[in-house]
């Protein structure tokens, strides 16, 4: 991993700086914890082993880093877009055809990247100003607010108050271990605001350890995935369902490295190069496949941790991954961190997912764009109302979700939209005026 000469100086830890082992464990392990429920709810709702998504996106995380070649601190756990195709192929055909359609996707993945690698992304600055990063930043935060607060106040579809009280008595917590701890304790918050709200929810009787007792101490998740039989029957449909989602996904995953930029204050587009974050995107879900999980993408519970810790280290989130791979081959520790209740997860879910809109106000407001000019009202206003209302394009199968909606309307807005309204020029010429 070798330093480069820029450093982000309001980073506590910086890409490229290597916390010290205590440290580094208990950072990773946070990391761990922020994904976990997300990355192995995906293969729970489509009838696949827990433990298999979990290696996926642990030997993913790391394929991805080495793609990239170290630039980008990164997570990749199991992808939502794919889950209503995943679950009707599973009843239909089993996981084979998943895996096919899974090694597709990361193929058009792998095309794009080709096409990206010859032409530049020198195109990326213009389709994708400010005007447009800002508001889609904001939607990827708060487009899973709702996610965050049914996590935090719903058990079986029914209000809880006593999820709730977990919920905000977690938030609480970890808000003080961030504002009144000093030192690495406020930089573990989101790990400590976790383990309070798993003691409380132990002392209230809502934690399930079911899964616990029944898991095994050893495992090998990925021998019961049919390895060989997809290699000797094809599936078209799944090929044909599951490769044309990959271009939402990658709409979410240049969002995704959008954050990370403004949060590292890099550019990742140039530097490792859009290019190499495709590839690195596209390998991990082809090696999903594989191994037997579902696609992959990068995780916004884990660019939510980064933001609130400012700790960008690559290392934290290497070793986030290798735990994750350990983990999978350990099943008391996996069930043990499946079992945290969700209101847990909600309240930890409202600091990670605020954060992530918040970054994308302070774009608006480090750019000083200026929302008197009427261009720039309208482009903000159909991204966050679309991406924020979950609206979505439903074709067939294919679905565009609100973020990747959102994030196209903006970029054609942008590009259609005249600099400035007829009224405002017209407002110009009558004070004697110009508008530059």
């Amino acid at each position: 991993m070798n330093k480069e000469n820029f450093h982000n100086d309001d980073a506590i830890l910086d890409v490229y700086e290597k916390p010290n082992l205590s440290q580094g464990v208990l950072l990773s392990l946070q990391h761990l914890f922020a994904m976990f429920g997300s990355t192995v709810l995906v293969p729970i709702l489509v009838g696949l082993d827990p433990s298999i998504a979990l290696l996926a996106s642990g030997v993913g995380t790391l394929v991805h880093m080495i793609l990239t070649h170290f630039k980008i601190p990164a997570y990749l756990g199991s992808s939502f877009a794919f889950i209503a195709t995943m679950q009707a192929l599973m009843k239909a055909d089993g996981y084979p055809a998943i895996a096919q359609g899974a090694i597709a996707a990361g193929l058009v993945y792998l095309v794009v990247a080709y096409v990206v690698s010859k032409i530049g992304s020198a195109w990326v600055d213009k389709v994708l100003p400010p005007i447009v990063v800002g508001p889609v930043i904001i939607v990827i935060g708060l487009s899973l607010a709702t996610t965050a607060a049914n996590d935090a106040m719903l058990h079986n579809q029914k209000y809880n108050l006593i999820y709730f009280l977990v919920a905000i008595f977690t938030l609480v917590v970890t808000l003080c271990f961030q504002m009144f701890f000093k030192g690495f304790t406020s930089l573990v918050s989101i790990l400590l605001g976790i383990i309070c709200g798993y003691i409380l929810s132990c002392c209230l009787g809502i934690v399930n350890f079911s899964g616990v007792a029944k898991a095994a101490w050893f495992t090998f998740p990925a021998l019961d995935v049919p390895i060989i039989s997809y290699k000797l029957k094809l599936y078209p449909a799944a090929i044909l369902t599951m490769a044309p989602i990959s271009f939402v996904t990658m709409s979410e995953h240049m969002g995704h490295i959008m954050v990370l930029n403004s949060l590292t204050k890099r550019d990742f587009f140039k530097n490792p190069g859009l290019h190499r974050t495709l590839l690195g995107d596209g390998l991990s879900t082809i090696t999903a496949g594989f191994i037997g999980g579902p696609p992959t993408t990068s995780y916004g519970e884990n660019i939510g941790v980064l933001a609130m810790t400012k700790v960008h280290s690559v290392w934290v989130l290497a070793g986030a991954a290798v735990f994750a791979i350990i983990f999978s081959f350990i099943g008391k520790i996996a069930a043990l961190i499946e079992s945290i209740p969700m209101p847990v997860i909600g309240g930890i879910s409202f600091l990670l997912f605020g954060t992530i809109a918040s970054n994308g106000l302070k774009i608006l407001v480090d750019d000083k764009v200026d929302f008197s000019e009427k261009r720039n009202l309208l482009i903000a206003s159909v991204i966050m109302v679309v991406g924020i209302g979950g609206a979505y394009l439903q074709l067939g199968n294919f679905q565009l979700t609100s973020v990747a909606l959102s994030t196209i309307l903006g970029m054609i807005l942008n590009g259609i939209l005249p600099k400035h309204a007829a009224i405002e020029q017209q407002l110009a010429e009558k004070e004697g005026t110009k508008i530059i």
